[in-house]
């Protein structure tokens, strides 16, 4: 026999043997996230209010949003339905062990101060709030002057 021959009866026999079954223990088990400090980004538009919880590094752990949150048409854009949307995607969040957070606030929308209230109620601590509102620098470019 040559070394070849050899090596597929050794397969073959290796297939034969009943392989063992893995118990529940030894499955890999899933890594369980746990997140105490994270950034919180609210978008308040003049539509609707989009709240996201993220890890230090910017990997989102949960969002939430008003039209998510059940509220349809000009009520998605109420104080009312951005605190509910803050406070479904915090409580979302809490479940990965969400403690405290560094809020970064853009846009104009009427839901900016009450988000942060539907926060601040399900007890995160905030390290700090800053306002991320695009400013034009010069604005557009003039018209060009006309010519008669």
């Amino acid at each position: 026999m040559t070394k070849e021959e050899q090596k597929k009866e050794e397969i073959k026999e290796e297939d034969k043997k009943p392989k063992a079954k893995m118990t529940a223990a030894q499955k890999k088990k899933s890594k369980r996230r746990s997140i105490v400090e994270g950034n919180i980004h609210i978008h308040a538009s003049y539509n609707n209010t989009i709240i996201t919880v993220t890890e230090a590094n910017g990997d989102v752990v949960s969002w939430a949003s008003a039209g998510a949150s059940g509220f349809r048409g000009a009520r998605k854009a109420t104080p009312y339905a951005a605190q509910i949307a803050a406070e479904n995607a915090i409580r979302k969040a809490q479940i990965y062990g969400f403690e405290r957070a560094h809020i970064y606030i853009k846009g104009v929308g009427s839901g900016r101060e009450q988000a942060m209230r539907g926060i601040t109620a399900n007890n995160v601590e905030l390290l700090s709030i800053t306002d991320v509102t695009a400013m034009p620098h010069n604005g557009c470019r003039k018209k060009k002057r006309r010519r008669v």
